[in-house]
């Protein structure tokens, strides 16, 4: 039997075996064929190591025949598996939601080389909880204030404070000036705060993990401010009113002033570890709403970006 030296999710996915008339015969042969991004070879692997299985725990072995209409278990692994050396913290809990600070870095949920090292197993693991699951989304190199579901029953109520616009996110950034900008600084003509209402048409880019800006109706929409400067550098307050993927990255690079350590915008870095030491300047800041389920007002927040500024003459 081979040595199992990957690291694997703690929970299952599966796949669901089509109900068709032509299939293959066994289930080994239809997981080869489904997931074809998959060599043949780490399939016959998990089978041997017991990784796939039935809903009742029964193993798939290499001759197990094809069942139409069933669902089929299986564990994300990668080989190897980064460590983020950053916690997170729990900043409000109840019997139907979770506050939680995520730290940079972190993903919310598997992802990529992540499997176990994401906010939803941390979270599972250290309440026993497994029934958690995000009301939204907040990237992995972003820090910050995140609302978590504790109850499938009521996790509709917590996701419709997103889609109905009824939670308010704000956000702190830390990006360089434009020559503009810091002129006016230099010369004491800068009246702070700088406010900017940002809207446009935001569509995927190449590779598809990237955003940009499109022509057409817009489908976007920040509100960002300037509220301190130091040195070439300053401090934004940022408020997503939509909810795009990298909006407020792609917005201030709109504004000419990409985010301090972005990776992707305006140009997409090499692939390469992590550099823990130079971590996205963005942070998710706090969330208020009004609790669906108590009707009680909520904020909660995390430590910005202030501290660095507060010698700052301008702030």
């Amino acid at each position: 039997m081979p040595v199992d030296t990957s690291a694997r999710a703690a929970q299952p996915s599966y796949v669901v075996l089509p109900q068709q008339s032509v299939h293959p015969e066994t289930v080994l042969a239809f997981l080869i064929g489904h997931f074809t991004q998959i060599p043949a070879s780490v399939w016959h692997e998990r089978v041997d190591l017991g990784k796939v299985h039935w809903a009742d725990g029964e193993l798939v072995t290499p001759t197990t025949a094809y069942r139409p209409a069933t669902r089929v278990y299986y564990y994300r692994e990668v080989a190897v598996e980064t460590k983020i050396p950053f916690q997170q913290k729990v900043l409000h809990q109840d019997d139907h939601c979770i506050l939680v600070f995520k730290p940079h870095f972190l993903p919310v949920t598997p992802s990529g080389n992540f499997v176990n090292e994401c906010l939803i197993h941390r979270l599972r693991i250290a309440t026993g909880i497994d029934t958690i699951s995000p009301a939204h989304r907040l990237d992995r190199p972003t820090a910050g204030v995140m609302l978590m579901t504790v109850n499938p029953e009521t996790r509709h109520a917590y996701h419709e404070l997103f889609t109905t616009d009824s939670i308010k996110k704000q956000y702190q950034a830390i990006a360089r000036l434009t020559p503009d900008l810091l002129s006016k600084f230099q010369a004491g003509t800068l009246d702070l705060p700088v406010n900017w209402t940002v809207k446009n048409r935001m569509v995927r880019s190449t590779p598809s993990f990237l955003m940009k800006i499109a022509e057409g109706e817009a489908n976007t929409h920040s509100e960002i401010s300037l509220i301190a400067v130091k040195g070439d550098k300053g401090l934004f307050e940022l408020s997503p009113i939509t909810g795009k993927m990298h909006q407020l990255r792609v917005h201030m690079m709109s504004l000419g002033m990409p985010l301090e350590n972005d990776t992707n915008y305006p140009v997409l870095a090499e692939k390469s570890a992590d550099n823990f030491d130079k971590p996205l300047r963005l942070i998710a800041k706090s969330l208020t709403f009004v609790d669906p389920i108590c009707k009680i007002q909520r904020q909660a927040s995390c430590e910005g970006y202030d501290a660095e500024f507060i010698n700052s003459s301008i702030l």
